[in-house]
């Protein structure tokens, strides 16, 4: 499959999870909208770092307000 997790990068701290099975990743005006193979949506405001793709990876790191 070709999903991937989205993991949520915070300084000093191992990776956190933010969403598991990620199948779309839509920027907005708001930040990044991320949708699972399943249809559920979670919003956040963050950028992206990195995409591990072999490794099913997506990194996030969230942007000031």
């Amino acid at each position: 499959m070709c999903e991937a997790n989205a993991f949520l990068r915070k300084p000093g701290k191992e990776d956190e999870l933010f969403l598991e099975m990620v199948d779309h990743v839509v920027p907005c005006d708001d930040g990044l909208l991320l949708e699972d193979i399943f249809g559920k949506r979670k919003m956040i405001r963050a950028k992206i770092v990195e995409l591990a793709l072999v490794d099913h990876k997506i990194i996030l790191e969230k942007v000031p307000q």
